[in-house]
């Protein structure tokens, strides 16, 4: 079904450009699947069937999506099943960049979880089962493990892709010297290297502006931000609440008071207030939703090369497909980022 091919651009919408500085075309956008998945399986009680995600799925290879994201431990494993097999029945494997993670624990045991090489080889072809595929385009360490060296991590990595099972390693929410040291272990040992930084960022979370992505640059890194729209918070009228924020334990960690400075909580919920309004405010100047207007101003950020988003409906996915089109003035970047105050780092 999927009938675009790599180039530059398509149609009046989609966009392709190169992670980092590898010869690999992805979508502006790339799909999240961490909505998909069986919801009594694992920690994610708001997400979608089988039978409700895969219309969104079709509907984002029919835009020419051709970028998509899970990890292993979303929903015990069975996202990549889903995802897996709504591709095969979809679309030509050749077509698609596929991306998974590994890092989080999928078995209770002491080697179930974790970057050692017995995870990581382990992982992979578990990876490789679900999604019923013998090879993955990008392989991600899901956060830093700091229990195993460094060394061991990016030598399976290197192993990994060497044997055939994946072609592009990357990495996920990290301090920004380890990323530095893993790259300069690769390049010290000939090993392969990370091609792109998955990291949180967004209108409400901008630390990542001060090293992470300066350091990407400089590296030729790809950066594919997640949570672009703060966990739906950009999405939305201040206050309001969704079935997911309600019962979203991970994404209230990134936003809260604690996590965020405990000492400072309400000069940064102001500061987090003022900026969701003044999203809203040119959202209506623009005619266009909150979302659309929060990812273009990502998209318009130095060296970001695709957000992942994550929806619950084709509605949702076209809405952000639009963002593409939304051109922000100067000074409506200006003002869209004119109330954010330093804090924390989150996600890491």
């Amino acid at each position: 079904m999927h009938k675009r091919s790599g180039t530059e651009k398509e149609g009046d919408q989609l966009e392709y450009v190169n992670l980092g500085r590898t010869g690999l075309k992805v979508s502006r956008i790339c799909l999240g699947c961490m909505s998909f998945g069986v919801p009594e399986r694992g920690n994610q009680p708001w997400s979608l069937d089988e039978e409700s995600s895969r219309p969104i799925i079709r509907a984002a290879l029919e835009a020419g999506i051709n970028f998509f994201d899970t990890a292993n431990v979303y929903s015990d494993g069975t996202s990549e099943e889903i995802l897996g097999r709504a591709l095969k029945d979809f679309t030509r494997r050749e077509e698609i960049v596929l991306a998974t993670k590994v890092h989080g624990a999928m078995r209770s045991d002491p080697n179930g979880r974790g970057l050692s090489r017995k995870a990581i080889l382990n992982e992979i072809d578990n990876s490789l089962r679900r999604l019923g595929t013998d090879y993955v385009d990008l392989y991600q360490i899901h956060r830093f493990d700091p229990d195993t060296p460094i060394e061991e991590t990016l030598e399976a990595l290197n192993d990994v892709v060497r044997s055939g099972k994946v072609r592009y390693i990357g990495a996920s929410s990290m301090h920004a010297w380890r990323f530095a040291k893993a790259l300069f272990t690769s390049d010290l040992h000939g090993w392969t290297r990370f091609v792109s930084m998955q990291n949180h960022y967004n209108l409400l979370q901008r630390e990542e502006e001060r090293e992470m992505l300066p350091l990407c640059m400089d590296q030729g890194v790809g950066v594919i931000p997640w949570s672009p729209l703060a966990r739906g918070r950009l999405a939305r009228p201040w206050g309001q609440t969704t079935r997911r924020s309600s019962n979203d334990a991970f994404g209230r960690t990134l936003y809260s008071e604690a996590t965020l400075d405990s000492s400072r909580g309400s000069e940064l919920e102001e500061s987090d207030r003022k900026t969701v309004e003044v999203v809203g405010e040119i959202a209506k100047e623009h005619g266009v939703s909150m979302a659309q207007v929060a990812l273009a101003w990502l998209l318009s950020r130095p060296g970001v090369t695709s957000p992942i988003v994550g929806v619950t409906s084709t509605e949702q996915l076209r809405d952000l497909l639009g963002a593409l089109e939304v051109r922000l003035g100067q000074t409506e970047l200006d003002q869209l980022g004119s109330f954010y105050t330093p804090r924390n780092n989150t996600g890491f």
